[in-house]
């Protein structure tokens, strides 16, 4: 059914027609009758499925990436689509109005987006109430995903990102603390040695005098060199850190189809989708390794099928998100790939998916 609407939405701009599907998925989740027939046509109840990291128990190991839903407007149609889980954001203190349009582009032969968006977001208190009122989550985690204002010096980011979790804290499941947007000016330099201890100290501190306690990741850029991820790992670990996000969007090119390039492939902003799926894997497959699996990982990047999925599973990743699959692939994608990796565990005889780390 997708497959007839797509071509549809990608004759409007790709902002235009993001904003208008949320719109739609958040009337549906208004409705009861709707939600309770998304929740019919998309289902994936198996319990060897399930996922534990960070100290949390996941349904399904398939999530909804940050930037989807940013202001966590349509979370009860969202939850009826088979999600495991549910990250919105990135959300910041105040309201942002973003970058100038437009911002997000689509590169289609090379199933990609490209954005440039700046953490556009109604702001932490505006977003909040609609949370109170989500009701009923049927099992699917909650992630909130958190981040500096444009305006705010970066010697003074420790101060938005304390602030932000004592803020989102009691409705969240999980807090991921963004330090690797390009789209933000500055943004990445948060990942260097000291910044990044001197961050995550001051936001772990605040994290344990918060109750309940709230696991904290970190979200990665895949452009990150093998000595900076080791940078980042070591203060993840020695700060009390939970786990990381892997990856951001990439400012590399590299898997972009066409010769030469396609034009809208140039311009700035970050590269999501397909041309990322390598590169986020194997930076899953090296933190997998560094750490003998004890710091948990949520694979992001390039996860258009089950096959993608469950090569970021096999290569370390205790769940995966998606969102430019979704994009092209429709609203169905999240039931497909679980069903996918339920035949998987048939197949390998598998008490849980977990298992197919060669690690576990």
């Amino acid at each position: 059914m997708y497959e007839r609407i797509r071509p549809l939405l990608f004759r409007l701009d790709a902002e235009r027609a993001h904003h208008l599907t949320l719109a739609l998925l958040r009337l549906a989740g208004n409705l009861p009758l709707t939600e309770v027939f998304l929740r019919r046509l998309f289902p994936c109840e198996d319990p060897r499925l399930a996922v534990e990291a960070f100290g949390l128990r996941f349904k399904n190991p398939i999530g909804l990436a940050a930037g989807y839903d940013k202001n966590g407007v349509a979370l009860r149609a969202l939850s009826g689509l088979g999600f495991g889980h549910i990250e919105i954001g990135t959300v910041t203190r105040s309201a942002q109005t973003g970058n100038p349009r437009p911002r997000i582009v689509r590169v289609a032969g090379s199933g990609a987006l490209i954005n440039s968006m700046g953490f556009p977001n109604a702001g932490v208190e505006a977003i909040l109430p609609a949370l109170r009122r989500r009701g009923d989550n049927r099992g699917i985690r909650l992630g909130i995903n958190i981040g500096k204002s444009k305006d705010t010096p970066l010697e003074r980011a420790a101060e938005d990102y304390v602030a932000l979790l004592k803020r989102v804290h009691p409705l969240a499941d999980y807090v991921a603390i963004n330090v690797s947007s390009p789209n933000t000016p500055g943004l990445r330099d948060l990942q260097s040695r000291a910044a990044i201890n001197d961050l995550l100290r001051a936001v772990t501190r605040a994290r344990d005098d918060l109750t309940p306690r709230v696991p904290l990741l970190v979200k990665i850029s895949p452009d990150l060199s093998e000595s900076e991820l080791d940078d980042i790992l070591e203060a993840v670990t020695v700060c009390g850190g939970d786990g990381i996000i892997a990856t951001n969007t990439t400012l590399n090119r590299a898997g972009v189809h066409g010769e030469p390039v396609e034009p809208r492939a140039t311009i700035p902003g970050g590269l999501s989708g397909a041309p990322l799926r390598a590169r986020a894997t194997d930076v899953i497959r090296t933190i997998a390794e560094k750490t003998r699996g004890a710091l948990p990982v949520i694979g992001v990047g390039g996860v258009f099928d089950a096959a993608d999925a469950l090569e970021k599973l096999r290569a370390g990743a205790r769940l995966v998100q998606i969102y430019t699959g979704l994009v092209y692939r429709g609203p169905a994608l999240a039931g497909e790939i679980n069903r996918e990796l339920v035949r998987v565990c048939e197949r390998e005889g598998l008490k849980h998916i977990g298992e197919v780390w060669r690690g576990a």
